[in-house]
């Protein structure tokens, strides 16, 4: 008995843990081995498991850039209806998870209940979206603009239906339980769909701001494994045993590197830097415009500790590949607890994976771990350092108000202006 409770204290498992898990029934039953497909299989069956891991998660990781590249090319509607699905899956598999744990009582509405509020949160987040980017088009169409002035009222009478369904399906005996569930699917709402929310308004701003933190943080996953494949040698961390030192130092170096250089080719392109926008006449997203100072080359001085290493006085770059320094940083020293942290949520459930979707990978969330902790930081970044008033969404509004509105704001400004004599000056001009 002893020796039992060292092992589960070594585990990281306490007496609660194993009470809350008598009550739920045991570990969830979720595959935990890859289903690699018959193909690799064979081509691989000389090699030892470690080279044929290696192998398979090359070969998917590929393939999934590729797919990546695509997805780009077709451009920003086919982004956020990427980020969509893949939102979905990851609700799914997390869900799931709760949901083996749950079934085993048969108590009711779990599932259905789970969906409705990803539902309602939806309808909420999007609607927000069409409100603020579509804004000439939800006043041109009656049902819209009915909808989105009440729109929040909807959504909180929404969410209110789910919450009295939930109060209705309690069942004697297991309402701990069945408040578990909710906190669970909670969590997961504001793990999944609002950092997934977060994703498509970076993709708003430019698609740079969408495509260099999700490559930083799948190159600082691919390069952390290299290095920590090929010279890993000191344990980092003890919920991701197979996680090393050297692989953690020399993804940050390789994802540095890696976003100053695509950064600097992505800049020279209007499709990437330009906000994605949309056209009333055309009903259709634009992303042309004149390039802002960020994507200007502009000419700077390296210190004089440098100059003397690299034989320069000065270097000529963007202005953004100084910001892509802090994103990658961020993904190669902050990101990796998104994946510590589902590592840890795996191990409290005794399961190797979310899902095996992937062969060699696991599921969607084991790939988006890192890259929902990214887009907060992304967008909190923009909110921070970048982004400014938007004059035309400052207009779009204006032209809603009433006259004697905006007769009241015309004046207070002619007001401010002529204060400050700038109008007096456009007006001998």
């Amino acid at each position: 008995l002893q020796e039992s409770e060292s092992e589960n204290k070594l585990d990281g498992e306490t007496a609660s843990d194993s009470e809350s898990k008598s009550e739920f029934g045991g570990s969830p039953s979720v595959p935990t081995s890859d289903d690699t497909p018959e193909v690799l299989n064979r081509a691989l069956s000389n090699l030892s498991s470690r080279w044929k891991n290696w192998w398979v998660r090359g070969i998917l990781t590929l393939a999934m850039i590729t797919f990546f590249f695509i997805i780009i090319y077709l451009g920003p509607m086919v982004l956020m209806m990427i980020v969509m699905c893949v939102q979905i899956k990851c609700f799914h598999e997390i869900i799931t998870i709760g949901y083996n744990v749950y079934h085993s009582y048969d108590l009711p509405w779990f599932r259905t209940l789970s969906w409705y509020f990803l539902l309602c949160v939806n309808y909420f987040f999007y609607g927000e979206t069409v409100t603020d980017y579509f804004f000439t088009l939800v006043q041109r169409e009656e049902p819209l603009r009915i909808l989105s002035k009440y729109h929040r009222f909807i959504s909180f009478t929404l969410y209110l239906t789910g919450f009295c369904m939930f109060v209705l399906s309690l069942v004697k005996k297991h309402y701990r339980l069945q408040f578990y569930m909710f906190g669970w699917t909670h969590v997961t709402l504001l793990i999944v769909v609002t950092q997934s929310h977060l994703i498509i308004h970076n993709l708003f701003e430019g698609m740079i701001w969408f495509i260099v933190p999700i490559s930083c943080v799948i190159c600082n996953d691919i390069m952390a494994y290299m290095f920590g494949f090929f010279f890993g040698r000191t344990p980092l961390i003890k919920l991701s045993p197979k996680k090393t030192w050297e692989g953690f130092i020399g993804g940050f170096f390789a994802t540095v590197l890696f976003g100053l250089l695509l950064s600097y080719v992505m800049s020279g392109y209007r499709c990437f830097t330009c906000p994605v926008e949309f056209n009333n006449d055309t009903n259709s997203f634009t992303v042309d415009c004149e390039p802002s100072e960020l994507f200007q080359l502009q000419e700077y001085n390296i210190p004089l500790v440098l100059q003397s290493v690299v034989g320069w006085k000065t270097v000529r770059m963007y202005p953004f590949q100084i910001h892509s320094i802090a994103l990658s940083t961020f993904a190669s020293l902050i990101g990796p607890f998104g994946g510590f942290f589902a590592s840890g949520f795996k191990r409290a459930f005794k399961i190797k994976d979310f899902a095996n979707t992937i062969p060699g990978h696991g599921g969607i969330m084991d790939r988006f771990d890192c890259q929902y902790l990214m887009a907060t930081f992304v967008n909190v970044y923009i909110a921070s350092f970048i982004r400014g008033p938007n004059p035309s969404k400052l207009i779009q509004q204006f032209l809603t108000l009433r006259p004697d509105q905006q007769l009241h704001i015309f004046n207070t400004l002619k007001a401010h202006l002529v204060d400050k004599g700038m109008l007096g000056s456009l007006e001998d001009a």
